[in-house]
């Protein structure tokens, strides 16, 4: 997974993320944090990559995206080896 940092300070921070579903799935996972006030996905145009924005209070921008990539992980594993089991 790449990250594009476009702009960023403490508590904001704006990403260019490779593709919409894992910008969706961030967006979710950081809207989940209580420090995160404000956390979206953007793109211009349909065949554009989208920009994830941050804003945090608390905690740094950078940290709470590092969360919300850790939780997410872990939650896809979890899936992926309960789906192991059922073979």
């Amino acid at each position: 997974m790449e990250f594009k940092i476009l702009n960023g300070s403490k508590d904001e921070m704006e990403a260019q993320i490779e593709n919409l579903t894992l910008a969706e799935l961030l967006r979710v996972y950081l809207n989940n944090d209580s420090s995160v006030t404000f956390a979206a996905w953007k793109r211009e145009h349909p065949t554009e990559k989208p920009i994830i924005s941050i804003k945090t209070k608390g905690k740094t921008a950078k940290k709470a995206l590092g969360d919300a990539i850790a939780a997410a992980t872990k939650d896809l594993d979890k899936v992926e080896a309960d789906f192991k089991k059922l073979k």
